[in-house]
C-alpha cells in the first residue's frame, strides 16, 4: 500500500499524525505528509481511518 498526501488540500488539521504518527509527519510549516510513502505491514488500517477521517479529504491510496 502507498499513500500520498495532496499538500494543495491539506490544511493541517492533524488528524492523520494523531491516527497513524508510524506514517504521518507534520512539516516545519505545518502541512501533513506521508513518509513513509510506503505503509508498512501492520499499520494499513491505521492508514485508512487516517485517510477516512481527513476533514480535507488530502490524502488518498495510490497503487
Amino acid at each position: 500500500m502507498r499513500v500520498v498526501v495532496d499538500e494543495d488540500r491539506c490544511a493541517g488539521h492533524g488528524m492523520c499524525l494523531t491516527l497513524c504518527p508510524e506514517v504521518f509527519q507534520m512539516t516545519d510549516d505545518g502541512w501533513a505528509v506521508a513518509d513513509p510513502a510506503d505503509v508498512p505491514a501492520g499499520l494499513e488500517d491505521s492508514v485508512r481511518e487516517a485517510i477516512d477521517n481527513c476533514p480535507e479529504r488530502a490524502i488518498s491510496e495510490k497503487d
